[in-house]
């Protein structure tokens, strides 16, 4: 058995957990892995659902089990697997890549993953506005400033705005708030899902508000990407621009998936 395969689904038996980094460098080589099971499925457990590969329960990476916490979640993560072609390319499989995240990354180091989240109340991009032109600034208002209200409403969050790039000092009691928002957040799949819903888009409120419901994934995705969308409107629009913007939508839309799960 190849080490890919014994990666992902281990030798009959066998306890001993291998070299993560051995795991991980092998996953960084250029040549995709050839395609080694037939059928992409789910088995349901007490835990979860674990993917199963030809019958066989799968591991992720790190050769921790690759179980989903939904039904529905499992169904997406399989049909990742079920539409690989004669090789695996991890490229085209974001939620198995953020499912993969959350067991081997998040689930060991919460605290930590929650910190770095919360970094982000201080610098949010929804508090950063231009002067102008005017018609930027009206889309800006529009965007952001419902999701700040909303802050207010559901967090007590007082957000103070700078225009331009000039930092601004966030009131304490906003970034405490905000900061026991996040560690409220306890499930690994939900908060690796945060994580990357703020770190793609630069804010913290946003990403909240896609984790409580105040936002649908594409709403909030505009909401991101007023400048980017002002800035083609003008200039006109950059096909590779487009291509990177595309492929971070993917990422999104699967991060999106991940805190709408009920754990």
């Amino acid at each position: 058995m190849s080490d890919q395969t014994t990666d992902w689904l281990g030798e009959p038996g066998d306890g001993a957990r291998p070299d993560p980094i051995r795991a991980a460098r092998g996953h960084s080589k250029p040549a995709l892995p050839r395609r080694f099971y037939t059928e992409a499925g789910f088995s349901e457990e007490a835990e979860g659902f674990r993917l199963t590969l030809d019958g066989r329960p799968a591991n992720t990476p790190a050769r921790n089990p690759l179980r989903l916490p939904s039904r529905a979640l499992a169904e997406r993560v399989a049909a990742e697997w079920a539409a690989q072609d004669t090789a695996i390319d991890p490229a085209q499989m974001p939620l198995t890549r953020l499912a993969n995240t959350a067991i081997d990354g998040v689930t060991p180091r919460l605290a930590a993953v929650a910190a770095d989240l919360c970094a982000y109340a201080g610098t949010d991009l929804v508090a950063y506005r231009a002067g102008d032109p005017e018609r930027l600034v009206a889309a800006q208002a529009a965007a952001w400033d419902p999701i700040l209200a909303w802050a207010r409403d559901e967090f007590g969050a007082r957000v103070i705005l700078s225009e331009g790039v000039m930092h601004v000092e966030q009131p304490a009691d906003t970034i405490q708030t905000l900061s026991t928002a996040v560690n409220a957040v306890t499930d690994p799949f939900r908060l690796a899902g945060l994580h990357t819903l703020t770190t793609l888009t630069g804010s913290l409120l946003i990403a909240l508000a896609v984790l409580r419901g105040r936002l649908a994934p594409a709403e909030a995705w505009d909401a991101a990407h007023v400048d980017e969308t002002y800035q083609a409107a003008v200039w006109g629009r950059d096909a590779e621009a487009e291509v990177r913007l595309a492929a971070r939508r993917i990422e999104f839309e699967a991060a999106a998936a991940f805190v709408g799960v009920e754990g």
